[in-house]
């Protein structure tokens, strides 16, 4: 079978193959993960180059992963002797298929949703595109089975032309993007192994994760030059409770996390101003308080967390922005509270209590702090907790690490912990006084506009994929500083998150999307669009590999 898809057009190669792979299931956090490396593994073992040179190809096993995650790793030499090396890489992983409904027993069939979708007049534009014939759809399609075809023909082409290659080439295939980024920070020990002993100078990495329309009409391909971060601040709401008939006199944390909620979430104004780019606001994932049956007695607490994307600025900035915004919505929830209270008092005639409204609001660091002065053992309390609660959900295992301690404050008071949960993506992107980040922008920019020429697609250059991809795993900016200032609030995160930040910025890999370009990625209208993802898209890469090894000479 690979034979027989070698011989085909570069553009029908990928398509056939990209068609098998979305026939697996590789939903994420399934087996499935692992079996479709196994499965390409298989296929390339039957290239020519790898059946010579068998060493070039392995996989290997994600360290301590419960449902056998593998990565795969496909090394081609040039001829020439160099240690320059460009990355390809992409993820095999999927989201779930439960948003196809009645039609789940197809997810993983393009021609069957083709038919479907080419009937389906729910959506005039869906049925346009499923009609035209130049659209493939099904789960995984565009996110992003057919951003790893593009990589494993391209590998494939260049195995057969090798006097085509100034410089090395390294695939990198792996699983759990769509959760916590396992694949490619597992990956990591083996980039700097090969960094180490065999002294590969990687140059950049190509990600072909989906692109997409940025507005309706939206003309463009586009080409990114970096990747957003991403950090998870989470709030820990603590109120005090009452029974509703003494509603007045009680903090309800649902009413603080409401107006914390109300202050972050899509808040344009707390997102960083870059000319040019797609910039994205915080957006709240997780609000609900932590009762677990029905009473009369108001929540005692509540927690919150939210998508908080990173361009140019430092965790320690977020930080500072994020406490001072929690402050102002607790001071004016504290003064709400208090007029609502004398205004009962004086409607119903009844003496005034001295209550206080105040919520205290502190960072995870500072809560820390403050019961070590009291004389807290925090450190066994953290240990203790971390051996309960081993195996659950990240996310729950930091609530129940900031509940220990906030228990462990004899004056129990009203108070908002801010701190940050898993996962932590760092950005990484092109910097403007970086000769070696200019010489690579330079480079694309002059090939995407020979390629614009070439085939009359519309490009467009940007410098943040807006979305979140394992390329950020591959560099890191922050000053040690700064990233202190992050891992101080990070709850036990050598445990819970440990990310090998060394090795990441020993690495120092710029990370460059030339995706795939499809819509309604994560969604039952996923689709890829053949003409540019099967045609134009491999033929750029190719082009960009040979003109950023000429460069680098």
């Amino acid at each position: 079978m690979c034979q027989q898809l070698s011989q085909l057009p570069l553009a029908t190669h990928i398509e056939e193959l990209t068609k098998e792979l979305v026939h697996i299931n590789s939903i994420n956090g399934t087996h499935g993960e692992g079996k479709i490396i196994e499965f390409i593994y298989e296929k390339m073992q039957a290239f020519p180059y790898y059946q010579e040179n068998p060493t070039f190809l392995w996989t290997t096993n994600v360290k301590h992963d419960p449902i056998g995650r593998k990565n795969l790793f496909a090394f081609v030499k040039s001829p020439n002797e160099t240690k320059k090396t460009i990355i390809y890489h992409a993820h095999l992983d999927t989201v779930d298929i439960e948003d196809y409904g009645h039609l789940k027993e197809f997810a993983f069939s393009p021609h069957k949703l083709e038919e479907f979708f080419g009937k389906y007049e729910g959506n005039a534009e869906v049925q346009k595109d499923a009609q035209s014939g130049d659209w493939m759809f099904g789960r995984g399609a565009v996110d992003m089975k057919s951003g790893a075809a593009v990589h494993v023909a391209n590998i494939q082409y260049f195995t057969q032309h090798l006097e085509e290659l100034d410089g090395n080439l390294l695939l990198i295939l792996n699983g759990g993007e769509e959760s916590e980024h396992n694949g490619i920070i597992d990956a990591l020990d083996e980039l700097s192994h090969l960094k180490i002993a065999h002294g590969l100078d990687f140059l950049m990495a190509i990600n072909t994760d989906f692109t997409t329309p940025l507005y309706g009409d939206d003309p463009h391909r586009y080409i990114y030059t970096g990747v957003a971060g991403k950090l998870l601040p989470a709030f820990y709401i603590y109120g005090r409770e009452v029974h509703v008939g003494d509603t007045l006199s009680g903090i309800d944390p649902n009413y603080i996390a409401a107006k914390i909620t109300e202050r972050i979430h899509n808040n344009l104004a707390l997102t960083e101003q870059i000319t040019g780019e797609t910039i994205l606001p915080p957006t709240c994932l997780y609000q609900r308080d932590t009762k677990e049956s029905y009473t009369v007695q108001t929540a005692s607490t509540s927690q919150i967390y939210f998508n908080y994307f990173l361009y140019e600025e430092s965790p320690a900035h977020v930080v500072s922005k994020l406490k001072a915004v929690t402050q102002q919505a607790c001071t004016e929830a504290e003064q709400y509270l208090q007029l609502q209270y004398e205004k009962y008092s004086e409607w119903s005639n009844v003496p005034k209590r001295s209550l206080s409204w105040h919520i205290e609001v502190m960072t995870y660091d500072e809560l820390i702090s403050y019961l070590n002065e009291k004389g807290v053992q925090t450190e066994a309390i953290l240990a203790e907790v971390m051996k309960k609660n081993e195996g659950k959900e990240l996310r729950q295992q930091s609530f129940a690490l900031v509940d220990a301690l906030q228990k462990a404050d004899p004056e129990h008071q009203p108070r908002v912990v801010l701190f940050f949960a898993p996962p932590f993506l760092p950005h990484n992107c092109l910097k403007e006084n970086v000769e070696r980040d200019q010489v690579l922008k330079q480079t694309i920019e002059h090939i995407v506009k020979e390629v614009a020429m070439e085939t009359g697609e519309l490009f467009q250059v940007k410098r943040f994929f807006p979305y979140l991809a394992d390329g950020s795993f591959l560099s890191i900016h922050a000053t040690e500083e700064e990233l202190q200032e992050l891992l101080h609030n990070f709850p036990e995160w050598n445990t819970l998150y440990p990310l090998p930040f060394d090795k990441i910025k020993a690495l120092n890999i710029p990370s460059v999307t030339m995706g795939v370009y499809g819509k309604d990625g994560h969604k039952w209208t996923e689709r890829v669009y053949k003409p540019y993802s099967f045609g134009v898209l491999p033929k750029l890469i190719q082009k960009t590999t040979k003109a950023i090894f000429q460069s680098n000479h």
